[in-house]
């Protein structure tokens, strides 16, 4: 059915609701829409618009109703095919969106705003193609538009046709009738865009003429030269190549790339220790204050060059009380000979030995630098023994505690003293020596977030967050906390979510986890305001930087480890579905509780977590204002603030798939993300992800401990299955795992093996005995008594000690094994907090 006419008035008052929707007036909007549908109640584009308003303001499904009726009273109005397109958008399903668009088009090809809203969303779903099409169509609308042609050309770039957007590039500047003045930088930014093409083309020489016509005003002088250094030295041309490398460092001499370059076209490599040598030292020469020129001489030098450069360079840092002083040299750490050299070096040091005076003599200054040369070496030994390639806690502890007894004050002592005790493994001590560092200078943002962290690792989520709140807008719906998700801060959910799973308080875990997963999605649907704002700006290499890096968003570690740790609850919640009710037995053991007295104590305790936590909402909604977003609009209130609802899920699986999907399409080289793959797959009896998964753990870590146990007991599950799987399955699975594990294995001898190949490595051998325990329900005891002597290892850890211990309480060990190991543990590392007495 055709669009139904509308009387003047009636036009009026649909222009009307149009621009009440554009400025988010929508109560205006409605009013008006309604008095059009009064007196013409089966007008299609009306209904439409009223369906965009309403779906503004959250009430999505009714919207889609009357999109739909909007449709049924006029099937070829290009206005409810475009409002049906972003009603699809706003719920995010992007292909119907895309449909619906170009259904729109069909009926209205001239709509530039449609054509504009299906380009964007192509550009999102990076349909390249279809993105070249519909620029290329807004192009031809308008082509005095540079930023049309820009579009096209990195719709063009970016689908990989580098020739044709160079073409694109180069077809606008040609239209120009005059050159643009050198303040436009819209036309200088799209000068070094055009260069970046051709460069990517791999025609380096064309690249450089390029740059030198038509860049030699532009104002990004920095990228120009860069760019110049670096297309001479690929072509070659290492005098020119030389002389632009020493530009760059005239420019800044503290950036090691240049010094790479300069390096490179000189022809210098690390065996050429004299020509270096000299190298740096005039650069160190020219530049007195600089820091560069050296600390990189320390990369190459070797022996008593090394050692000389090393006494210069420390004495230089430590005199002037750098506090990064340590930071700058701990990667030599990875070489022993320079590590050791550089310990002889400072403890020299502070026995006053080989410390040269300003004058080149050796004799003691009666000025105030020896004490301050003196505090800066005990903060370097600090920081040096506690260092993980030279750890010696109790020699750090004390270098530390003598510093701050002759400067109290300093924030950075008791920060590295608060590192010592996390190292011990004592996070209570830690936390507290944080907050003291923080009570220091309170309006340091730095060590406030540290301090919240640390109260985070010690599990104490309250004194976190009110850490956060000296930095955060109180006053916002849900307090600090609420403005932390407002303001994405996505470290602090994580560490918030991950101190909840450590108290088994699974339901606020999970819902830390979800919210960093939902920032996650914002960060990709925020792309939707650059495709036209960076356009806008001129901002070109900037965007396709944005878009690539967009492309990689969920390789990110904070997405990885929330993903991670919420699959892995979902998979507890599968394995024992009374989790879900056992954060509220507050205490209560119900391993000593029959299966009667264990469900009276969860009903009983979930009607008095019901009663507190309706006291609790009562009382602060009494408190608070009603909530508002930016636009003056109620905002939407969280009804589910602990997670009760995410916690109470009836299909666990499905739940952990919507984390371990993004994770193995966006992370597949993550082995941890391949082994909470394996463990869903498992449970879901698709054994052939399960096997893929385990293989591409197994590619990327054929020694790693976890992943020996997980092929085992994938071969166990499947010789094992009441029901054999079908032929055609069977056979494919075990061609794949046949070169790995073959089907003929005997597995306990298999395991055998590896536990004595492997006998000196805690974790190694805890892997072993998991095989051991499933594979033989007799030998349950031997293996108890087994984990215990992996405390005796030289090279065990403290968190191989606390997973040992997590190991046997999964297996339900005996009270005696447990304490045994607990006073194992507690001998061997006396100050961790993990091996306090249980009462059992």
């Amino acid at each position: 059915m055709a669009p139904q006419p509308l009387g003047s008035k009636e036009r009026s008052l649909f222009t009307q609701v149009v621009k009440n929707y554009e400025n988010k007036q929508y109560k205006k909007g409605l009013k008006a829409a309604d008095q059009i549908l009064r007196k013409s109640p089966d007008h299609g584009d009306t209904i439409a618009m009223k369906a965009l308003i309403i779906n503004s303001q959250g009430n999505t499904e009714e919207a889609f109703a009357l999109a739909k009726v909007a449709l049924k009273h006029a099937m070829k109005s290009h206005v409810c095919w475009h409002v049906y397109g972003l009603l699809y958008r706003s719920s995010k399903n992007f292909e119907e969106a895309i449909k619906a668009y170009k259904f729109a088009l069909k009926l209205e090809p001239e709509s530039q705003q449609i054509q504009k809203d299906l380009a964007l969303l192509q550009m999102q779903m990076r349909d390249y193609q279809g993105y070249i099409q519909s620029r290329r169509a807004i192009l031809q609308s308008r082509t005095s538009w540079r930023q049309n042609w820009t579009a096209l050309a990195i719709a063009q770039h970016l689908a990989g046709d580098l020739v044709n957007a160079e073409r694109t590039l180069t077809t606008y500047e040609e239209t120009l009738k005059a050159p643009p003045p050198k303040t436009d930088i819209e036309h200088s930014e799209a000068i070094l865009y055009k260069n970046s093409i051709i460069a990517e083309m791999g025609e380096t020489e064309r690249a450089l003429e390029h740059l030198d016509a038509a860049a030699k005003n532009n104002p990004d002088r920095t990228s120009v030269m860069e760019l110049r250094a670096q297309y001479l030295r690929m072509l070659g041309r290492n005098e020119e190549a030389e002389k632009a490398y020493r530009a760059l460092l005239d420019r800044n001499a503290e950036y090691r790339a240049y010094f790479e370059g300069l390096q490179s076209v000189l022809g210098l490599d690390k065996s050429d220790v004299k020509a270096l040598k000299s190298l740096y030292a005039d650069y160190a020469q020219k530049n007195p204050r600089g820091d560069a020129a050296r600390r990189i001489p320390l990369d190459f030098l070797e022996g008593d060059d090394f050692r000389e450069a090393a006494n210069e360079y420390l004495q230089h840092m430590l005199r002037k009380g750098i506090p990064s002083t340590f930071a700058n040299v701990k990667s030599l750490y990875s070489d022993t000979a320079k590590r050791d050299t550089i310990q002889d070096l400072v403890l020299g040091y502070a026995d006053g030995k080989g410390i040269i005076q300003a004058n080149g003599s050796a004799e003691k200054e009666t000025n105030s630098e020896p004490d301050q040369l003196d505090l800066s070496v005990r903060f370097f030994l600090a920081q040096h023994y506690n260092y993980h390639l030279s750890r010696d806690l109790s020699k750090a502890l004390k270098y530390v505690e003598e510093a701050i007894s002759s400067k109290p004050e300093s924030v950075d002592y008791y920060m590295t003293k608060a590192r010592i005790w996390k190292h011990y493994g004592n996070p209570r001590q830690a936390a507290e020596l944080m907050e003291k560092a923080r009570t220091l200078d309170t309006r340091d943002r730095y060590i406030n977030t540290k301090a919240a962290k640390y109260h985070l690792r010690n599990d104490d989520n309250e004194a976190a967050i009110q850490n956060m709140s000296e930095f955060t807008r109180n006053e916002a719906p849900g307090g600090p906390l609420g403005d932390l998700h407002d303001m994405q801060c996505v470290w602090y959910i994580t560490e918030d979510g991950e101190s909840y799973l450590r108290q088994a308080k699974l339901g606020l875990a999970l819902k830390r986890f979800a919210s960093v997963s939902s920032i996650f999605e914002i960060f990709q649907e925020d792309q939707f305001d650059f495709h036209t704002f960076s356009l806008r700006k001129g901002q070109i290499r900037a965007y396709v930087d944005m878009i690539r890096w967009e492309d990689h968003l969920r390789e990110h570690p904070f997405f990885s480890r929330a993903s991670i740790s919420a699959a892995r609850i979902y998979v507890m919640l599968h394995d024992d579905p009374d989790l879900v009710h056992g954060s509220l037995l507050n205490g209560v053991n119900g391993e000593k509780m029959d299966s009667a007295e264990r469900k009276k104590a969860q009903k009983r305790a979930r009607k008095d977590q019901e009663k507190k936590d309706k006291e609790e909402a009562e009382r602060k909604d009494a408190k608070k204002p009603a909530a508002v977003d930016q636009n003056g609009e109620p905002k939407k209130e969280d009804k589910d603030p602990k997670g009760e609802k995410l916690l109470q899920t009836t299909e666990p699986l499905t739940e952990a798939m919507k984390f371990v999907t993004p994770l193995l399409e966006f992370s597949p080289k993550n082995i941890q993300a391949q082994q909470v793959g394996f463990e869903v797959f498992m449970r879901r009896k698709k054994y052939l992800l399960a096997l893929r998964a385990v293989l591409a753990a197994h590619a990327l870590s054929p020694k790693n401990p976890d992943t020996h146990e997980r092929l085992l007991r994938l071969h166990h599950t499947l010789s094992t299955l009441p029901a054999p799987l079908s032929p055609k399955l069977s056979e494919v699975i075990f061609a794949e795992l046949n070169p790995v594990l073959p089907a003929s294995t005997d597995l306990q001898k298999h395991n055998t093996d590896f536990l004595q190949q492997h006998a000196n490595s805690a974790p190694h051998v805890q892997a072993a005995l998991r095989v051991r325990q499933f594979l033989d329900s007799d030998s349950s005891e031997k293996n108890q008594q087994d984990v215990i002597r992996t405390l005796a290892l030289e090279d065990s850890s403290l968190e191989d000690a606390v997973k040992g211990l997590e190991m046997l309480k999964e297996w339900k060990a005996e009270k005696r094994y447990r304490n045994d190991y607990v006073d194992a543990a507690r001998q061997r590392w006396p100050e961790a907090c993990a091996f306090e007495k249980m009462g059992d």
